[in-house]
């Protein structure tokens, strides 16, 4: 009988998990790795180190909490060394697919010998519903485990890969990976088209999300901060943001948005929603990561869906 070990995408499945009664142990892997500056040593000591750094400066994250919350549940990790088949719960979002490259970054290092599988939900039925492990009934999820996807060399070697082009300085050459993807990571490439939308677009230099923030708010009559919040969380694609992530995004758009009660845009902000204003100079931050790279030294172009360098 293999030894088992579950590596979760966070604390609320963490807690489903261990209703379900599999066998192994579960080791939850607390960061969000599709914000702020990575590097592709995952879990060495600069790399840890570079995420504190953004998580403090922008999340306000303790260090305390930081050690007591993520490094010691990593160095848990890391010390398990015994067990021979790990299984991986990840969903279909970017925050989760990117933590999940950094994972099998992290295993082709250091557990070169266990066998690596994954369980990934996302389209479940026949719905357009794209669905969180949270979601699922303890049926589904007992079914998804039995059917859970083992992982060849070459999956895991094509992941590393992905997650080097993640943390370089370039993203330009992600563009191959969503064309070229032959492996088993069905939902990576709609996860990286969502990462590349991040990038300030050349018609009035903010983002997807970003445009998204000004368009709920000038369409959607809102009342309040929190339906706001609410509207954006309820309706996101791939991206699996959490609250405190569109909190920092609509703070940065503050100028732009001249009430929250009920929710109205400034002029300035009309203009920019409507492409007759280029924001870029005014929201540009020279120390704004995404992966690797400096987000404001890149384009997105709406209409060919492609990035162009500064």
């Amino acid at each position: 009988m293999k030894s088992l070990l579950h590596i979760t995408n966070g604390d609320s499945f963490t807690s489903k998990l261990k209703t379900l009664d599999l066998k192994g142990d579960i080791i939850t892997w607390r960061e969000m790795l599709c914000e702020g500056k990575t590097l592709c040593n995952v879990g060495s000591e600069s790399f840890w180190k570079t995420r504190f750094e953004f998580l403090n400066k922008n999340y306000k994250i303790s260090k305390s909490w930081f050690v007591e919350k993520t490094l010691k549940e990593y160095r848990s990790l890391c010390n398990h060394k015994q067990q021979d088949h790990i299984v991986l719960w990840f969903e279909y979002d970017l925050f989760c697919q990117i933590n999940m490259l950094a994972v099998l970054s992290w295993l082709k290092t250091h557990r070169r010998h266990a066998e690596i599988s994954l369980v990934c939900s996302g389209k479940e039925d026949d719905s357009d519903r794209l669905y969180a492990l949270n979601d699922l009934s303890d049926e589904k999820l007992l079914n998804l485990y039995e059917n859970r996807l083992t992982l060849s060399q070459d999956d895991i070697e094509f992941a590393d890969y992905v997650w080097q082009l993640y943390c370089s300085d370039n993203p330009i050459r992600l563009e191959n990976v969503i064309t070229h993807n032959p492996f088993q990571f069905k939902y990576l490439a709609d996860a990286l088209k969502a990462h590349l939308r991040r990038y300030p677009t050349i018609k009035n230099g903010l983002n997807a999300l970003e445009n998204k923030v000004l368009s709920t708010v000038e369409n959607e009559n809102l009342e309040s901060r929190s339906e706001l919040l609410n509207t954006l969380l309820g309706n996101q694609g791939f991206y699996g943001f959490g609250d405190s992530q569109y909190e920092r995004i609509i703070s940065t758009l503050r100028p732009l948005i001249g009430s929250f009660n009920p929710l109205r845009l400034t002029k300035k902000g009309r203009e920019v929603i409507s492409n007759r204003m280029n924001y870029y100079s005014q929201i540009r931050d020279s120390q704004q990561y995404l992966g690797g790279s400096l987000k404001y030294n890149f384009l997105y172009n709406s209409d060919t869906k492609r990035i162009l360098k500064l």
